[in-house]
């Protein structure tokens, strides 16, 4: 059987402790040797060492190697996609679509460096301080410590080392247990892009290792994707550490009475049942004014009932099975206890082993999990309003605030929206799971803390220095 070394500080590396990736079916794709205490400080003490060199490289040559790597990963695409889809069970076409972005956030990070580095401040308006101005330039922290998710294994990966790579930071990579495989190919192909070995340590490893390891004086920024329940207990351990946190979300979408009805319950459809619901953005909680009421459902069900469920290698397939049969037990018993506390579920709502049918919850009660909490499953819960102010209100009613979706052709009710909704973002005419990678993402109240996309993650890894002159 294959087996995958570890890439410790540039080098691989055995332990003969080996956990196995499998697909869907349970049957094994290879093993991966896991990190133990002696490896992960090799790759401390790398970083570490290396932290000033790299970080005094010149530039060109950190950009020049995000560069090789969007295009090595666009020549290797379906290598990758063919790996996710294993490792994961997301839809082969989906997994290309996420290979795609990749390529596009490493160019995004490298791109970044183009921009302004710092800025001049005037300091003689203060009397008795003529000719003097500061420099305010950024400066790298120190090693990063990035732990990406399941749901975009490559994409969120890059997502928190492409900016790491791009300011000098020496990083280490701790991947899900669910896509090992796919971190590890990752960090070998920017190992043949030219990243420097002592720049890079790719360690899969047990939780209970890595929150050691993030509590390490070396590791200066921790950037953590995943449940708000690890999140916030990281950052509770970290209170002097930059801890950049991208959490979970319930997301709510408003479809105002002058909206198109049709064209919102298509993208709601894609927003609510994508990668089966697992990813943070997806549409959980759905506001419709009354007056659309039957025509958005319509073509809501109808859309919903289209979808494919198969094999994620299957080209026809929209929705595959979930990362486990528990997570689909889980959805199930959510929804089954929403619909016993006086919810109705208006379509869907089977469960096959780990395969879940799309499924929509009408009048879903406040207390419910499904309401309350992040279902991280193909489920919706559907709502009418007749005020405005009334829709904004329950979409606040929530612990989270990642991104919302607001449909209408009103721009002063979209301005309102803006203004009052508390999420990261708000997506006007459009479901809040879009994102395009450029843009600063992120959320408040449970959902986390800091800004991804590669600018704003490159700000977020560097202090402030200032030279007055």
């Amino acid at each position: 059987m294959n087996e995958h070394k570890l890439i410790v500080a540039g080098k691989r590396a055995e332990t003969g402790n080996l956990l196995p990736s499998l697909d869907w079916q349970g049957k094994e794709i290879g093993r991966v040797h896991l990190a133990g205490e002696t490896e992960v400080e090799s790759a401390l003490a790398a970083a570490h060492a290396y932290f000033k060199d790299f970080a005094t490289s010149p530039a060109h040559e950190r950009q020049a190697v995000l560069f090789r790597a969007a295009a090595m990963l666009r020549e290797k695409a379906e290598e990758f996609a063919r790996m996710i889809a294993l490792e994961v069970y997301k839809p082969i076409k989906l997994a290309r679509a996420e290979v795609t972005r990749a390529a596009k956030t490493f160019e995004l990070a490298a791109s970044a460096l183009e921009g302004t580095a710092g800025e001049i401040i005037r300091l003689d308006t203060f009397p008795g301080h003529p000719h003097r101005i500061g420099l305010a330039r950024l400066f790298p922290k120190g090693p990063v410590l990035a732990i990406s998710p399941f749901n975009f294994p490559l994409n969120l990966a890059i997502h928190k080392i492409a900016p790491a790579i791009a300011v000098g930071a020496p990083f280490i990579l701790k991947p899900t247990s669910s896509a090992p495989i796919t971190a590890l190919m990752l960090g070998e192909l920017l190992l043949e892009a030219g990243l420097p070995e002592p720049a890079l340590s790719v360690l899969p490893m047990r939780a209970s290792l890595a929150e050691k390891m993030a509590q390490d004086e070396r590791i200066k920024v921790v950037s953590f994707t995943g449940s708000d329940e690890i999140g916030w207990r990281l950052k509770s351990l970290l209170p002097r550490k930059t801890v950049m946190l991208e959490l979970g979300g319930n997301a709510g979408v408003i479809v105002h009475s002058d909206a198109d009805p049709a064209f919102a319950a298509e993208r709601c459809v894609v927003g609510a049942y994508s990668y089966s619901g697992q990813i943070c953005i997806s549409v959980q909680r759905i506001f419709v004014h009354e007056d659309l009421r039957e025509k958005f459902l319509e073509v809501f069900r109808r859309k919903s009932e289209s979808l494919v469920m198969g094999d994620p290698l299957d080209e026809r397939t929209d929705i595959g099975p979930m990362i486990t049969e528990a997570d689909a037990r889980r959805v199930e018993n959510w929804v089954s206890e929403a619909v016993s506390g006086g919810g109705k579920l208006l379509f869907g709502g089977k469960r096959d082993g780990a395969f879940y049918e799309p499924a929509l919850v009408e009048n879903c009660p406040r207390t419910a999990r499904l309401w309350k909490d992040e279902a991280f499953g193909p489920v919706a819960t559907f709502d009418t309003y007749r005020d405005f102010g009334k829709a904004l209100e329950a979409v606040n009613d929530s612990r989270y605030g990642l991104q919302a979706g607001v449909f209408t052709q009103d721009i002063s009710l979209a301005m309102r929206a803006f203004e009052t909704i508390e999420t990261g973002g708000i997506i006007l005419n459009d479901v809040p799971t879009f994102r395009v990678d450029r843009m600063p993402y992120g959320g408040v109240k449970d959902s986390g803390t800091g800004r991804e996309g590669p600018h704003y993650a490159m700000a977020e890894m560097c202090e402030t220095r200032l030279l007055v002159i």
